[in-house]
């Protein structure tokens, strides 16, 4: 333990504990039986002759007595206070447990650790990959839905008061599996959330990384729904995307970046519905459509003025439904790879539906006409 400070000599004054091998003893130091406090003996003894050499010389009593009353008078250190052992060597005042030792600013001692850094060096690029592949997840719903499906995924997490009866389970889990978990205020779970809609509880979780295609269509069922994405980036219309898809059974989402279905807003947005889909790796949106027409399922485009009115279509019980962005919609040529094209009819007054809601009309008729 050291802490230091400049002097006037213009050298730093570093203050270390004392220990027993520093030459202090400070076994002298122990309050006798007697009068007195501990030091104060010795240095009288040493000023004045003892008793019996003072009985054998009479003569010289008015001496002593002269020199005890000079060392009575002598002025006392104002800073010691009497409850204070005093040090057996007086000449640096009253004892203190720290030895003070000056050296120049330049002339800094090294920490000897034992070969154990206070600080532990790590690798930027470990830190920025690792940061890659983690997210964190927000939301009551949200949370217990990742708890119930896959907890090891969960790295750290974070809880107000009033949510841990409700997540009794996920502490006890966390506890028995050495996952680290926080009690914290409103305040520093906004910190830790990076939002102020947490909902009392946040997960760093490590990210799912998206399956192929050739991967998922090895356990893809016989009636099969796959949405596919072009181009949608918006987390809250993919949360709410995500629950569509989990209210009306299907398992597929075809994303150029799965990473995006892992957002916080995303995840909290879907409540719980992120947990029931599978991302699929579209990063060459084409060739994966193309993949899973050779796998026998039929590409469905959608468009706000052209194609098949969805109220007289038939949409086939295996199915790719590739849906774009709501300000643009698809590209020219993803609307090419389209077995089928249909619309959502309506009264014209705008432009387009929410990608969102647009996405919940055509899933909910594909269940009537297939599932329910």
């Amino acid at each position: 333990m050291n802490d230091s400070f400049s002097g006037k000599n213009g050298k730093v004054k570093v203050m270390y504990v004392r220990s027993d091998d520093d030459g202090d003893n400070r076994s002298n130091n122990k309050r006798p039986a007697g009068k007195g406090r501990p030091g104060e003996n010795n240095r009288r003894d040493s000023a004045r002759p003892d008793d019996s050499r003072r009985n054998e010389r009479r003569g010289s009593d008015s001496r002593n007595t002269d020199s005890r009353r000079s060392d009575n008078n002598r002025p006392r250190n104002p800073s010691r206070s009497d409850d204070r052992p005093a040090r057996s060597d007086d000449r640096e005042g009253p004892y203190s447990p720290w030895k003070t030792v000056s050296r120049a600013p330049n002339d800094e001692a090294v920490p000897d650790h034992g070969g154990i850094t206070g600080k532990s060096f790590i690798d930027p690029e470990q830190l920025r990959r690792q940061r890659a592949e983690e997210t964190r997840v927000y939301g009551e719903n949200a949370c217990q839905a990742l708890f119930t499906s896959r907890p090891d995924s969960i790295v750290r997490a974070w809880f107000v008061q009033s949510v841990t009866p409700r997540f009794r389970e996920a502490l006890r889990w966390m506890a028995a599996n050495r996952k680290a978990y926080h009690v914290v205020e409103e305040e520093e779970l906004t910190k830790a959330s990076g939002t102020e809609h947490h909902g009392g509880v946040c997960f760093l979780i490590k990210k799912r990384q998206g399956l192929q295609a050739e991967t998922y269509l090895e356990n893809a069922p016989a009636k099969d729904c796959v949405l596919a994405l072009e181009d949608v980036g918006n987390p809250h219309n993919l949360g709410g995307i995500m629950r569509t898809c989990a209210h009306f059974g299907i398992n597929g989402l075809l994303v150029q970046d799965p990473a995006l279905l892992e957002s916080g807003a995303a995840v909290r947005t879907a409540e719980g519905g992120a947990e029931h889909i599978k991302a699929i790796n579209a990063d060459d949106f084409l060739s994966v459509l193309d993949t899973f027409r050779r796998a026998g399922y039929t590409i469905v485009t959608t468009s706000s003025h052209k194609g098949t009115p969805l109220a007289k279509a038939q949409l086939p019980a295996k199915m790719v439904l590739v849906l774009g962005q709501e300000r643009d919609g698809l590209t020219d040529s993803a609307w090419q790879q389209g077995d089928l094209s249909i619309s959502i009819g309506g009264t014209g007054k705008v432009e387009s539906l929410n990608v969102s809601v647009a996405t919940g009309i055509l899933l909910g008729e594909w269940w009537r006409q297939n599932q329910a």
